[in-house]
């Protein structure tokens, strides 16, 4: 097996990006390095139009190596959540959108890093949470997402309790988009990535932007920059090409 922590196959315009570090794929700062890294390095890469983010062996991730955790002071442990955000923040701010296949647990670190992707797909016996105040930690940086996306009352219930929620709940909650049988995880990943490619690659990119800075403003502003991208968009001929084939292919149809 490939000692690398984390393995990236490119399948087309599609980055696979999986964790390596079986069976729970335990966080450790090499991992972490290597996603920041990964994504940093993908970025400005104009081929690369959709990744998925998965795990091997039994789970996405279980989160941190608690062994390491075990080991930090004051100053180590600032070091290593600063870090950490640097490796979410390279997914969250990634200008192609990111997909997390999610099987087994998805835990703290693994769970805020999912929480910075843009969908989500789970294996029905998946299991999601924060846990890391069982351990007397608090969940912080990417975990702030999460009243966004469950709502506050529901942010509040993991993050006070630490309890685990199923892939079914966790779809009901707002926080994954679709719920398969675990065989069926990676066709349906692979369904959604396809979707994805079938859709104007800049059009994709500028919604993908648009999306990241509507969380980040009010609606006044936030309108008055979707005015400015729908504006933008037609300084290319990606609309008009692609315009003219549907108009073409509904005609076609009609006849």
């Amino acid at each position: 097996m490939d000692a690398a922590p984390v393995l990236l196959q490119r399948q087309g315009n599609a980055a696979w990006i999986r964790f390596n570090r079986p069976p729970l794929n335990l966080f450790v700062p090499e991992l972490v390095e290597t996603v920041r890294d990964m994504f940093r390095a993908l970025a400005p890469d104009p081929e690369v139009r959709v990744a998925v983010l998965c795990g091997s062996g039994r789970a996405f991730s279980a989160g941190f190596d608690l062994r390491f955790l075990k080991r930090l002071g004051v100053v180590s442990a600032r070091e290593l959540i600063t870090q950490l955000h640097e490796a979410i923040a390279s997914v969250y701010e990634a200008p192609f959108p990111v997909i997390a296949m999610i099987h087994g647990h998805c835990l703290g670190a693994a769970f805020e890093l999912a929480l910075a992707c843009d969908l989500k797909t789970a294996a029905a016996d998946a299991r999601l949470g924060v846990p890391e105040v069982k351990l007397g930690i608090p969940s912080v940086i990417e975990a702030a997402l999460l009243p966004l996306s469950a709502g506050p009352t529901r942010a509040a219930e993991l993050l006070l309790t630490g309890e685990t929620i199923p892939a079914e709940q966790a779809r009901d909650w707002g926080l994954v988009n679709r719920v398969v049988p675990e065989a069926d995880l990676e066709a349906a990943t692979a369904e959604l990535v396809e979707h994805i490619l079938a859709c104007g690659p800049s059009a994709v990119r500028a919604q993908k932007e648009l999306i990241k800075r509507w969380r980040q403003t009010d609606l006044r502003s936030a309108i008055e920059l979707g005015i400015a991208a729908f504006a933008a968009s037609f300084a290319n001929d990606e609309p008009d090409r692609r315009i003219t084939a549907f108009l073409e292919k509904r005609g076609r149809s009609e006849r």
